[in-house]
């Protein structure tokens, strides 16, 4: 990790190099996601089982597309007894969580017969992408579906690719049959956005899709929003630790470490008053990186977007924070509530020293899909409000709108829209 004292100057070059991360400049790879998008929406299940042959070495036809009822149970059965309990576990604080969110729609009466509300209603049918290949991900099933089930959405499509046999990684199938998904197809990257976005014979087309990806997929769900809705277009993960002389620095090393496992785009990030602190943390990061099975990835991850920044005081170090607006931030100060109170930028907070980010990744509630490189400025973490739509109810009894209607033509007539003025003045011309 580079150590740097921070300044106006070295914040600037920080923020700089972070923004690289971003999916803005890849043309070659987007003519690519671009074709295969145009395939998949013009012939459909053809396409796709032609790149599941292609990228996956599978081979699907129309019966082996759709994963079974069987091959969902047969998924849970072979998975290991203690994990599938904390999934379960895992899925019950998600959902507790997630159901505090929902809201109720709201009306309004006033005297003079005016109604106003809002009416709140599910998506109709939402998207999931579960990445598949050489890692498995149950948790971003659970934490992808989950406030969608909470949301009311009455149909939830999962994709993810299936290995050479057909199959889909078992695990992921345990965690989809414990939210109770059971529309999945055997498809990924850039062509499961397509199918999802523009359907095909087999997969219904969606509202909103959903899910963490490759490049491919980060850039076919860019191309494809309009058609329809996303969460985001999601970078690299990335971590940031504030912490002052009270901090253990062993806690300090091994949380931003586990970010920076996750590829060598992924940015570990402490900020700090404490000089000493800070030795001292790069002391024990050189240790664990001796004994921990991705330490290549995680060495490539530090060299390129990892610093240890050395603030003059709390106040430049909180600047810091909000600037660079991390998708994790973990405060391990004196005083970590009141140091939180002036957080204004960040996707997730994680307060106090057993308070590690891995805890909000797996099992503690709050959604792990967060907004990444810098865009908690103005995005939040995924949540019920993705999966619903808001709709405006005006009613105005007749005496209602004489009340006002002079007030409206005089409004529409300033900006010269006369066909507005006179939708108004016509109920009243007579009287």
């Amino acid at each position: 990790m580079k150590t740097v004292r921070l300044t106006k100057e070295t914040k600037k070059d920080i923020l700089g190099n972070l923004l690289k991360r971003s999916t803005n400049d890849y043309g070659d790879i987007e003519d690519r996601v671009n074709a295969i998008i145009d395939n998949v929406r013009t012939n459909g299940d053809r396409a796709v089982f032609e790149y599941a042959a292609m990228y996956d070495k599978c081979e699907l036809d129309e019966k082996s597309f759709k994963v079974t009822e069987a091959e969902i149970d047969e998924g849970a059965a072979s998975t290991d007894p203690r994990l599938y309990e904390v999934m379960q576990r895992a899925f019950d604080n998600i959902r507790t969580y997630h159901e505090k969110q929902v809201r109720q729609s709201f009306f309004t009466t006033r005297e003079d017969g005016s109604i106003l509300g809002q009416r709140i209603t599910p998506i109709a049918r939402a998207g999931v992408y579960v990445p598949g290949g050489k890692a498995a991900y149950p948790s971003t099933v659970l934490m992808n579906i989950t406030p969608a089930l909470c949301a009311g959405v009455p149909e939830i499509i999962m994709c993810t690719p299936a290995g050479s046999d057909g199959r889909v990684t078992p695990v992921v199938l345990a965690a989809a049959k414990i939210t109770g998904v059971n529309k999945i197809f055997k498809t990924g990257g850039a062509q499961a956005i397509a199918a999802m976005a523009y359907g095909t014979e087999s997969v219904p087309k969606v509202d909103k899709i959903v899910g963490p990806g490759n490049i491919y997929v980060a850039l076919a769900k860019r191309a494809v929003y309009g058609h329809v809705s996303i969460d985001s277009v999601a970078g690299p993960s990335e971590v940031m630790v504030l912490a002052d002389e009270t901090a253990n620095p062993r806690y300090v090393a091994a949380d931003l470490l586990s970010q920076a496992e996750h590829d060598e785009m992924a940015s570990a990030i402490l900020v700090t008053t404490s000089a000493e602190l800070a030795e001292r943390v790069q002391q024990e990061i050189d240790g664990f990186l001796k004994t921990l099975s991705r330490s290549d990835i995680i060495k490539k991850s530090l060299d390129n977007y990892g610093y240890i920044l050395i603030a003059d005081t709390t106040d430049d170090a909180l600047d810091a924070v909000n600037d660079i607006a991390s998708e994790h931030l973990e405060i391990v100060t004196r005083d970590p509530w009141g140091t939180m109170t002036k957080v204004k930028n960040a996707g997730a907070i994680f307060i106090g020293e057993y308070s590690s980010e891995p805890l909000g990744d797996y099992f503690a509630g709050p959604n792990h899909v967060l907004p990444t490189n810098g865009t908690a400025k103005f995005f939040s973490p995924l949540s019920v409000d993705d999966f619903i739509k808001k709709s405006s109810v005006i009613s105005y009894s007749k005496e209602a709108l004489r009340s006002v209607h002079e007030d409206i033509e005089v409004f529409a007539r300033s900006e010269g829209l006369t066909a507005h003025a006179n939708s108004i003045a016509v109920r009243f011309e007579n009287n």
